[in-house]
Parts: C-alpha cells; structure tokens; sequence
C-alpha cells in the first residue's frame, strides 16, 4: 500500500483538488482520507469526461472512484454531505464514504454565529460555521457524527448547542433558525437512510482493500493556526501534523508529500498577502470556483513570492523532515503573460516548475505542472 499526503502551500485554492483527483487515477482502489478543515474546503475536479464538481463534503477523488473517510480532525456538516451526495448520484457516482463517529457536527446555530462573527471580522471565512464548530467543540457542547444517529442522543445534545450560543448573549432571527433546523432535521434523516457508515480509519482499511491511501489537505500552511498570521487564520492544523499522526496510528507506510501552489498568490479575507501592488497578468478563467461570495470577498491576487513558499515548507518540515516531497504548480494556463515572482523582494522569472523547485532549494522527489484542471499531473 502506498500513501500520500497533498498539501497547500499559500492560503488555500492552490489546486489540492485536482492533483488529489490525478493521483486517483494512478491507482487501481484509492482511499481519500480527508484530516483538516472541514465542510468549507472547495476542491474543483473536471474529470476526463466533462464532468465538473467543486468537493466540500466528499474526497476530491470521487469521480475517479475513490472512497472517502472523514476523519475527526474535520467538521462534518449533514446539509452540506446530503446535498453533495444528490449532486454526485446525478453526475452517476455513488460515492463510498466513511466518517468518524467523532468528527464534530455542524449545525445551524454554529452557521449563523459564523456569519454573524464575520459580518464585522472579514477574516475570509466562507461563512459555513467552520469555525463556530471547532470553537464550540473546545467546551462541553459537543455534538458528534455518531449522535446523529440516535433519536434520544440527538433530543440531548442539539438543545445543549442551543444553550451554548444563548450562554454567548447570541439572539437568532427566529424565522432564519427555524428554516435551517427544518434543513438540518431533513438533512440527518437522508443520512441515516444511506446507512451512513461511522468508523475510524483503521477500522475502515481492516475492512477494505486499497492500494493507495491519499491524504487530501484543507486551505494552505499560509492559514494554518500554529504558523499562520494571526488572526487571519483558520482554526485547523493543515499541515501534515494530522496525517502523520493518523498514519502512525494505523501503521500505514511512510508517506510522500506532495506540496502544491497556483503560479501566483491568491487569498481572501483582510490578511496580509505579499506583492499586491504586483499583479499577474492573468487570462479570464471562468471555471474559476472560489473568486467571491459574501463572507469571503473577492479572490485577491499578486505575483508568487518564493520566500513565502520557503517559509511555508520549513513549518511543515517540523512534522515531514525526511519524507519524499513532490512540488506541483497548478494554473499556469491562466498566465497571459512571462510567469513572474519575487525572491527576496526581488522580482524573477521562472520557465517551469523545475525552476521554482531550484530556487526553493531541497532535495524534490518529483516537479509537476498542471496546465489546466482537466489536464492532471504529468
């Protein structure tokens, strides 16, 4: 069995969906293991027929046949997951999914607090209660994946999230709260009909027979909370500190690491991003997912700064010093014009991915490029 762990290299968006759904496709029984963020990741994947689906609930290598386990490291929202599951039966897949019965439950109180919370913060939260849910999950107002199987256990502990918010001083537009719960209560019953499957990773491999186990990250180590510039940041370990521990605790095989960034910078939110006054000169991209919505804002862009990539790589070398790594550069489609970045504040080109392994420095595995989301790795 092999195993691979994707990582983001800037503030999310750099392209984890599609090199997860390309290295799928190198193999004959993938597992996705999804181990940070949450229902709030967006993965777009245009497989090689057409079909196009942005991943927030499921593993971005579904169209590809690829079974999904949720892990507790990420919130698991049931609107979101049965909504997802009728748009992937409508494209012809029945998606394999396993959760963890601990993975934290999003709910329509920790939704409405988020955007409550971001209307003032302008963090760059996607406004789905991601954040609200981790938040909550440190006191005692847990909620839980297997609790949504039990109609006692849930009458128990939806009230106690209720009660959380109230402790908060929050006061909800009642007629808002009651169409989510509505949404919510509907959403856990599809759940149960599909025999939703709660058990922990190795229970799930003991069970199955995959011959590749790739570990899909969330957002970039740009965001992640131990290294990320606070308070812009997202309440998560994005690095691979969680797979790491997930795959000693099921004595799967070392990992490569496969770390991943566009051909320029891109965020949202009022955090810091370098270069901004440097703009790339970019083609219209109208497969573009995550460019604006009303908690985020517009998708902000600047020029690709090495030192940030060098930065980002050392954090995660405190949990993955050692291991393989492959460099992948997605979008370099988009470029309209000489593919620019700065180095130490100097401005540089760059002819291929290659040429950012050099300057990054380090022993790489592998250099890939995707020109295009349908195009993979190669």
């Amino acid at each position: 069995m092999q195993t691979k762990i994707v990582i983001g290299l800037g503030y999310g968006d750099e392209g984890k969906g599609v090199t997860t759904d390309a290295l799928c496709r190198r193999a004959e029984r993938p597992l996705v293991v999804r181990f940070s963020g949450g229902h709030q990741a967006g993965h777009t994947v245009v497989s090689p027929d057409g079909r196009r689906h942005v991943f927030s609930n499921f593993g971005a290598g579904t169209l590809s046949g690829a079974a999904t386990f949720w892990s507790r490291h990420c919130t698991f929202n049931p609107v979101g997951f049965a909504a997802e599951r009728a748009a992937l039966v409508r494209l012809g897949v029945e998606p394999n999914f396993f959760v963890d019965p601990l993975a934290p439950v999003t709910t329509p109180y920790d939704v409405l607090y988020n955007r409550h919370l971001e209307r003032g913060q302008r963090h760059g939260s996607c406004g789905l209660g991601f954040g609200a849910t981790v938040a909550r999950h440190e006191g005692p107002a847990k909620l839980h994946a297997m609790d949504l199987l039990d109609d006692f256990v849930l009458g128990q502990k939806l009230p106690a999230v209720a009660a959380h918010y109230a402790r908060l001083g929050v006061v909800f537009e009642e007629e808002r709260l009651a169409q989510l719960l509505d949404d919510f209560h509907r959403a856990v019953t599809e759940v149960r009909s599909i025999q939703f499957g709660t058990r922990g990773l190795a229970q799930v491999l003991a069970e199955h027979n995959f011959d590749q186990v790739i570990f899909e990250g969330s957002q970039g180590l740009l965001l992640d909370q131990e290294v990320g510039y606070f308070p812009h940041v997202t309440r998560a370990y994005v690095s691979t500190k969680n797979a790491l521990e997930l795959l000693q605790k099921c004595g799967l095989p070392a990992p490569e690491v496969y770390y991943v960034t566009r051909a320029y910078q891109t965020r949202h939110g009022n955090g810091p991003l370098t270069n901004e006054h440097l703009k790339p000169l970019l083609r219209e991209t109208p497969e573009e997912t995550n460019v604006f919505n009303e908690w985020q804002g517009e998708q902000r862009r600047s020029l690709l700064d090495v030192n940030q990539l060098r930065f980002a790589l050392t954090a995660d070398a405190a949990y993955s010093y050692g291991l393989p790594r492959h460099l992948v550069v997605t979008c370099l489609d988009q470029l309209a014009g000489p593919w620019l970045a700065t180095d130490d504040g100097r401005r540089v080109g760059l002819d291929s991915a290659r040429s950012l392994a050099a300057r990054l420095g380090g022993e790489w595995q592998g250099v890939w490029e995707n020109r295009g989301v349908v195009a993979g790795l190669g």
